[in-house]
């Protein structure tokens, strides 16, 4: 197996937009089919004619978010592997309702008819992730089934088990989580372009809804028995930082001055939380628009109906937005000083080069603030919304075997210990070293005759176990013996993917235990293989099901083209012609109507090339409606018209 039949492709998996890409011997690329490049990261559930679930993703789900906003789920990257009290900052601005899973672990609640659809943000996840899979299956012309994942650099080992899941679900083996600017750091190519000096890079990754700032050390190639080497020096960020909170920053603004407006107009107060989820689905998609706006434009017109008696209106300027979002880049900043001295105790006093990364980067602020703060102007070359896929590609490329000229080498974010007597943390694994990672401490009791031993592993800075992130915890029986007497062996392992493995052996009576680190509010394993086993027995109607969507969709848009043409050019073509077009028209339309009834009803492959026959048979017609375009014969058709 090679790329060419068993290809390893490079997935982004993002909170606003989703996409991914491939690299062979001629560099990297996006990947794309019908048209479908950048999937935006968001799925709404329905349920069909039948009763049954159906999940639309991508662009058709946003472009219905304002009309079904309690069953159109977006950003869940940011509920990924985290609890409901992780994601209270952010529930006032999602429109669909978030509650306590099993595990602590935050579940969506979807209103589906008379009954409720509760599922994790994995799952929502994998949703998009069989988007990707489907499209790369389409552009490569084969079956994917392995993929290099993304993950921001300071994602903790809960969104990284969380990451993983999704892949599973989604039918894909992630054969290796890679933190995100290390990606983009690849993607460039930075050492690989003959120039042979060694190279400090910092990567500034803003996206969505997560921030990152990795330090690299990049070696570059000697020569062909040597690899560049990409060491991750130190990295620092906030999982809970990014271009939606400078949404929500904007969303408070119109929903204050809206309140106010109110009052004026002698209405009652309202709250942001007290506003319908339509509104606040509007809410958020004008603050997005207001801020793109303002990254090409000096000043964005806001115009809001809120009732039929009130008319929201003013005028923003890019100065008010960088004043409400100042406190948020000076918060990247104060990562970048956590990282440029983390790099400064490995002998790193400055950089010299710098990539953006995500779309939040094209803010002119952003930019601006970066540029002050390194002292060098940024890498822009590339797309930032693509740069992230592209690297991760060269990653895949490089575990299939297809490149050699580089060799990655990441760190753990996060320091990994376990809970000591009195709550305190002893660190095994340190922050910012280099995975693969392996550490043992000694530890003991201290109760006479302890026969369980609990070990808890946790996750973070802090010296006191209230303050870091639980990971895990699980029991190692022993003898009973005095204080002090047994002796624990207790082993962390970090793989290449950054999850974590944890041993314990006690050393006089040969007794071990060991977990791969579930997080508390993490999916079991069985869990995770009850999701995987109902895809799997589902799979076949699945993709049926989602073949006859296609179709219904492709040829509706076919129907109404073929229908316009025939109405203008009909006396333009022989009668015998316009017949048989007729009848390929009323056959389509015939099979679209029983699909959207009950799309059981149909044969995909009968679907398939009826839609074909009118195709091929169209043919003509077009070739009709340009001869008469390119004559000017339709004086009332512009340009514009026909597109």
């Amino acid at each position: 197996m090679d790329q060419r039949d068993d290809p390893i492709i490079g997935i982004d998996l993002g909170t606003t937009n989703s996409l991914a890409a491939f690299c062979n011997d001629r560099g990297p690329r996006v990947l794309e089919s019908e048209g479908r490049r950048i999937v935006p990261s968001v799925v709404r559930y329905e349920l069909d004619e039948g009763g049954r679930v159906r999940t639309l993703v991508g662009g058709v789900a946003a472009e219905g978010a304002v009309e079904h906003p309690r069953t159109t789920i977006s950003s869940a990257k940011r509920l990924m592997g985290r609890s409901l009290a992780d994601a209270q900052a952010d529930l006032a601005y999602l429109t669909y309702r978030v509650i306590e899973g099993e595990h602590e672990q935050a579940r969506i609640a979807i209103p589906l008819g008379e009954r409720e659809l509760i599922v994790t943000p994995q799952e929502v996840s994998a949703q998009i992730l069989g988007e990707l899979r489907r499209i790369a299956s389409d552009a490569l012309g084969c079956e994917v089934r392995r993929a290099v994942v993304t993950v921001p650099a300071y994602f903790d080992d809960a969104q990284r088990q969380a990451t993983r899941d999704a892949g599973r679900l989604a039918g894909l083996e992630v054969v290796r989580i890679v933190n995100e600017p290390t990606a983009a750091a690849l993607a460039y190519g930075i050492g690989l372009e003959g120039d042979q000096q060694e190279r400090t890079v910092a990567v500034y990754d803003l996206g969505g809804g997560t921030f990152d700032i990795s330090i690299l050390r990049i070696t570059p190639s000697r020569d062909d028995a040597m690899p560049a080497f990409y060491e991750v020096l130190s990295t620092a960020g906030d999982t809970h930082l990014g271009g939606d909170d400078i949404d929500h920053e904007l969303v408070r603004l119109f929903a204050d001055e809206i309140s106010q407006m109110r009052v004026e107009y002698g209405q009652e107060a309202i709250e942001l939380a007290q506003m319908s989820a339509r509104t606040r689905r509007a809410l958020v998609g004008f603050a997005r628009l207001v801020k793109h706006r303002l990254s090409e434009e000096e000043r964005a017109r806001v115009e809001i109906v809120v009732d039929e008696h009130l008319r929201y209106e003013r005028t923003i300027d890019r100065d008010e937005l960088e004043r409400l979002m100042d406190p948020l880049i000076s918060r990247t900043m104060c990562a970048c000083e956590r990282a440029m001295r983390d790099a400064q105790k490995k002998g790193i006093a400055s950089v010299d080069a710098v990539v953006l990364v995500g779309g939040s980067t094209r803010i002119p602020l952003v930019r601006r603030r970066v540029r002050e703060f390194f002292g060098v102007e940024p890498y822009t070359a590339l797309d930032p919304d693509e740069v992230v896929a592209l690297g991760a590609s060269v990653q895949a490329s490089i575990l299939a075997g297809g490149r050699r000229d580089s060799l990655l080498l990441d760190v753990i974010p996060l320091s990994l210990g376990i809970e000591t007597v009195g709550g305190a943390v002893a660190k095994l694994i340190m922050r910012n070293q280099s995975v693969p990672a392996r550490a043992t401490e000694m530890f003991s009791t201290s109760v006479d005759g302890q026969t369980q031993i609990k070990l808890h592993v946790v996750q973070g800075e802090r010296e006191m176990v209230a303050d870091c992130r639980s990971l895990g915890t699980f029991i190692l029986h022993v003898p009973p013996m005095p204080a002090g007497i047994p002796q624990v062996e207790v082993e962390f392992l970090v793989d290449a993917n950054g999850v974590l493995n944890v041993s314990a052996l006690e050393r006089r009576s040969g007794r071990r235990a060991q977990m791969q680190v579930i997080p508390s509010h993490g999916l079991t394993r069985e869990e995770v293989e009850r999701m995987e086993a109902e895809s799997f027995a589902h799979a076949r109607e699945d993709m049926t099901r989602h073949r006859i969507v296609d179709l219904i969709v492709n040829s509706r848009l076919d129907l109404k083209w073929v229908r316009e043409r025939l109405e203008r050019h009909e006396g333009d073509l022989d009668p015998a012609y316009a017949r048989t077009l007729r009848g390929r028209l009323e056959r389509l339309e015939e099979l679209v109507r029983r699909a959207d009834e009950d799309w059981q009803s149909v044969d995909a492959d009968e679907f398939a090339r009826a839609k074909q026959d009118l195709d091929e048979q169209s043919v003509r017609l077009q070739e009709v409606a340009i001869a008469q375009t390119l004559r000017g014969n339709n004086p009332g058709e512009s340009d514009a018209g026909s597109a």
